[in-house]
């Protein structure tokens, strides 16, 4: 008894297992998270500091390198890096996949807390830190606009109302605004006035803070009532702050009005943001890392009718920026694609079997299988993705083989005048070994993919898995249901009535037997000429592979543009926003962009980000838009707007103007400083580079003041005096909080634009000495002007300079790394410096490198569980002898398609692997019955094997090949990622099966007879 009997026997409870496997797989999909790529939890940690009014400098040595020293000594970082500017340091740590990222939290915040002695003592908040995804872009991005209300107010509600209820929502992670400044008390001080009044900015900043308090008070309570005690000790708008007495003078009261310029505006006026040309608060969006981006993206748009109701009716809040709208059609198109390849591949089981009963077995056997995969999928935490869904898409032609060899083997029982019942018992039996066979070997091809490691492994281990688990149902499925049908469906021979179009295409299927079987007999005859075009098949494969450009993963189109406007480092403000206008009116006129929004906040950087109007809109992929856009920017002096699409996959902690990043490190910061420009502009002449930048500014201008200590000594003047007072003029100090039911709000104290422009205005600047005499800074400092720089990066604890790049259009990313080497060489760089890819094209070199070795892996594993099966060492080398033809077909598929080979096509030629297989199993597992059963030589047993299992050979092949053709066809949103993948499979189809069924059957008769010479050779 076989396992089959069973359930052929008892078709009712066979039935209703089958029934309930597809309920808990409808079911579950109800349930699956939708998602642009399988969710891998990236640990990565950034934690951030800031010290207002610091230079880059200053947050470098006092900031980030005492916590790079603390981060240092954790467990399992992979890459830390960290930028500093301008009062403000960020640090990211970047740890294994392996590791825990609450864990790793635990052990950053015990680092801050070790560190926090050697932190300036003037730090204002500790140094904080926060989960982040280097992969993640904003989901939604809201803008808030208006004609009539100011940019401070609209900050003011997004940041006290919007910013709040936002992240209220289920799924919601971050909300940041942009664009603009919370509403403050700004307090301009002239400083000539000043001094003429014989005050200090000290005595300033000290009267505001003591004017301006919010202090418990107490109350007053008697034997029935309690008294609360209330002061105006608030002073809440310029107008309350203007009359404030700073001292009087010879009987006069010196009040603030007289001295400084205090109005109602901004903590920071170094900020602004625009949508579509026109002033706005940008509110971007970042969802949870395990939330339903799908549903996260719903649940705030329901919501957003009621917060428009809620603003002032002048101001607008609509949505800018969709993450969503390319996922929601690239899940439908991959869906689409999967209902097309179910069709596609019944109708070849139909074009072969020639009866819709026949047909009904395996069409019941595909979405059983594919809709039983979903409950694996739901237990397992997996997401209905690109990934997952082209699984399944790929599954459709995998899970049908199965079903077609058993329905293939009973129905040629029924030929030969069995009963239903019979044939379906004896052909079961039969070919249970065969179907094993075949689903355990094709499952042990993904066992190389589980063990991947890094964050390509991570996304494809969901792949494998999935396909795994289809496979493993269809097995089930197809020794269980698919024979139970066959013995009630299927009639016996003798009762079969067949049509005019049934015996034309019988007429056709015996033309095209007599033709193989003629030609298999030439072949046969001529087996050098055979062997030798397999190892000429065999030496191309490996020059193909070695020719073939070398890519990542496909250049996605999710719909979304983003870029970096980089200026000159002595650029001002006010020349900031107006380079920022420029681009993005250049931007707003290009006929594929629908929206484009961008900001500044000081300093000589700027973020712009741009939505695609629909593909069904557009012709153009957004590479070609943005090389159409570069050459329309580049003209603009004073800057430049680098440009990148949007990808789902981002690897590396360091944000980069553009895609791809080359870090340079070293010991000297001064030699490092020195190369890194040179490097630039080597490699500015590759050509196979674009928009080719480096974070490295270090000419910005700087007024250094030189402290003649003893002068100052003399004069009662501290170094301290001289920093708090330069802090006070010009570092938009908070000098006062004003509190308010919703928010806190600030007083900011600095001194008049005009003194603000150039050095000159030093010179209007006393110091308050110890003996409480104002001093001028002239007196005992002298100005020197110089170069600076705007940032400061590290890599590990070294000081680095990453140079980014992208990629032209019709560039594969390994001619990129391959020029670059190149390039490096030529240069000559000091053996001190070294130079090496990061983030995405470090992780391409990784996953290059380890190509060979995943593919050496496939084979040995499928080696191992063939000969396994087979208790064999020769058979297995027989059934991998079909691969060289694949590998041939897909690789010229590739190139004719003008494709690279990246991860998706090469997880295709893997796949290649475990289907291409499947046709000399199917030769050689029936030649070894033969001849074991029948005693007949091994020429005609393989040769009778051919012929009775060319029927089921190319039904499966054809099968496969049309479940992946949607996919090679490629239409719809999201097909770049997709095709590759197609392709591979179609092209490695077309070619192995006409070569594989000659091959085949010639190496199986050189591998037998070798096997009986070893055996002859073993006997002496």
């Amino acid at each position: 008894m076989s396992l089959s009997t069973p359930f052929i026997r008892r078709p009712v409870a066979t039935t209703l297992l089958t029934v309930a496997l597809a309920l808990l797989g409808a079911i579950a999909y109800q349930f699956l998270p939708v998602a642009p790529l399988p969710q891998v939890e990236f640990p990565t940690i950034q934690v951030s500091a800031g010290l207002p009014g610091a230079s880059p400098e200053t947050m470098a040595s006092s900031v980030a390198t005492p916590l790079e020293r603390q981060f240092g000594r954790i467990a399992g970082i992979t890459e830390m890096t960290s930028a500093s500017s301008l009062g403000g340091t960020n640090i990211t740590l970047q740890f294994d996949l392996s590791r825990n990222i609450d864990a790793a939290g635990r052990d950053v915040q015990a680092a801050i807390n070790a560190a926090r002695g050697d932190l300036p003592a003037n730090l204002p908040n500790n140094p904080n830190y926060r989960k982040v995804n280097p992969a993640d872009s904003p989901i939604l991005i809201l803008a808030l606009t208006s004609k009539l209300i100011p940019r401070e107010r609209m900050y003011d509600i997004a940041s006290s109302v919007l910013q709040q209820k936002l992240s209220q929502i289920e799924g919601v992670g971050q909300v940041f605004v942009w664009g603009g400044a919370l509403p403050a008390v700004r307090v301009d001080v002239n400083p000539a006035l000043l001094n003429a009044q014989g005050l200090a900015l000290d005595d300033v900043r000290l009267a505001i803070a003591a004017a301006n308090l919010n202090q418990p008070k107490g109350d007053l309570s008697g034997s029935s009532t309690t008294w609360s005690i209330a002061t105006t000790d608030q002073l809440k708008s310029a107008a309350d702050y203007r009359p404030l007495i700073l001292r009087y003078r010879s009987g006069s009261a010196v009040r603030l009005a007289d001295v400084a310029n205090v109005s109602d505006s901004v903590e920071n006026v170094r900020n602004s943001g625009l949508s579509n040309g026109i002033p706005a608060i940008m509110v971007p969006i970042f969802r949870q890392p395990d939330a339903n981006i799908i549903d996260t993206v719903d649940r705030v748009k329901a919501i957003l009718p009621q917060m428009q109701a809620s603003l002032p009716p002048t101001m607008e809040l609509k949505v800018l920026i969709d993450a969503t709208r390319t996922i929601r059609a690239s899940v439908k198109d991959v869906q689409l694609a999967l209902a097309i390849s179910i069709a596609l591949v019944i109708l070849v089981v139909f074009i072969f079997l020639r009866s819709v009963r026949s047909t009904l077995i395996p069409s019941v056997a595909v979405p059983i299988s594919l809709i039983g995969t979903f409950g694996a999928m739901y237990l397992l935490g997996y997401t209905i993705d690109n990934l997952s869904l082209m699984a399944l898409t790929v599954a459709t032609g995998f899970v049908v083989d199965d079903a077609i060899v058993v329905v293939e083997n009973i129905t040629r029982h029924l030929e030969h005048g069995m009963q239903p019942m019979e044939a379906a018992l004896h052909g079961a039996k039969e070919i249970g070994f065969t179907v094993v066979s075949i689903s355990i070997s094709l499952i042990a091809v993904f066992i190389p993919i589980l063990l991947m490691g890094g964050i390509v492994g991570r996304l494809f281990r969901e792949f494998a898995v999935t396909l795994s688990v289809a496979i493993l149902i269809s097995m089930v499925v197809s020794l269980t249901t698919t024979p139970m049908m066959c013995s009630r469906l299927l009639r016996p021979h003798s009762e079969e009535q067949h049509g005019r179009s049934f015996q034309a295409s019988e007429r056709v299927f015996q033309w095209i037997m007599r033709h193989y079987e003629t030609s298999l007999a030439w072949v046969i005859r001529h087996k050098f000429v055979t062997l030798m075009t397999w190892i000429l098949t065999v030496l191309t494969t490996v020059a193909l592979y070695w020719f073939i450009p070398k890519g990542f993963f496909p250049q996605q189109d999710t719909g979304r543009i983003t870029g970096s406007i980089v200026a000159d480092q002595d650029i001002s403000f006010a020349g900031m926003e107006k380079l920022m206008t420029q681009y993005v009116a250049i931007v707003q006129t290009d006929p594929a962009i629908e929206n484009v929004t961008a900001f500044v906040g000081g300093g000589n950087t700027g973020r712009l980000f741009a939505s695609l109007k629909p593909n069904d809109q557009r012709k153009d992929t957004p590479d070609q838009i943005i090389a159409r856009l570069r050459g329309k920017t580049s003209h603009l002096p004073g800057g430049a707007l680098y440009m990148q699409p949007v990808q789902d996959l981002r690897l590396g902690g360091r944000p980069s103007s553009t895609q791809y990043q080359y870090t340079l490190q070293g010991d000297d910061a001064r030699e490092l400083f020195e190369w890194a420009p040179k490097v630039l502009e080597k490699l500015k002449t590759v050509k196979q580079l674009a928009d080719v930048n480096s974070d490295l500014q270090n000419k910005g201008l700087e007024a250094s003041l030189v402290i003649d200590r003893a002068t100052a000594s003399r004069l009662g003047v501290t170094p301290q005096a001289i920093d708090s007072t330069l802090y006070d003029a010009f570092g938009q100090r908070f000098v006062s909080t004003i509190y308010t039911a919703l928010n806190q709000y600030h007083v900011v104290m600095e001194v008049d634009s005009p003194f603000m422009q150039t050095p000159d205005g030093l010179r209007h600047t006393y110091v308050r000495s110890n003996t409480g005499n104002l001093v001028p800074l002239s007196a005992f400092t002298t100005l020197e002007r110089r170069n600076t720089a705007l940032s400061v990066n590290h890599q590990g604890q070294q000081p680095s300079v990453t140079l980014s790049f992208n990629l032209p259009v019709g560039v594969a990313l390994g001619d990129a790394v391959a020029a670059i080497d190149k390039a490096q060489q030529e240069i000559r760089m000091p053996g001190t410096l070294r130079g090496s890819f990061m983030g995405t094209a470090q992780a391409f070199k990784a996953s290059l490198s380890n190509m060979p070795l995943l593919l050496v892996a496939a084979l040995l594993v499928v080696y191992i569980v063939l000969g396994m099966l087979y208790e064999s060492l020769i058979h297995p080398l027989t059934i991998l002898s079909t691969l060289p033809s694949a590998g041939v077909g897909a690789l010229l598929a590739l190139l004719a398609c003008g494709m690279d080979l990246s991860v998706i096509a090469f997880i295709g030629i893997i796949l290649l692997i475990g289907i291409v297989k499947k046709n000399a199993i199917l030769m050689i597992d029936f030649a070894i019955e033969v001849e074991r059963r029948e005693g007949s030589t091994p020429e005609r047993a393989i040769f009778q094997a051919c012929l009775l299992r060319f029927r089921p050979i190319t039904m499966t092949t054809m099968a496969a090949l049309l479940g992946g053709l949607p996919l090679a066809i490629g239409l719809g949103t999201g097909a770049e990622l997709r095709r590759p993948l197609g392709v591979a499979i179609v092209g490695g189809l077309l070619f192995s099966q006409l070569l594989t069924l000659y091959t085949t059957p010639v190496i199986y008769l050189y591998m037998d007879r070798a096997r009986l010479r070893w055996a002859r050779w073993r006997g002496r």
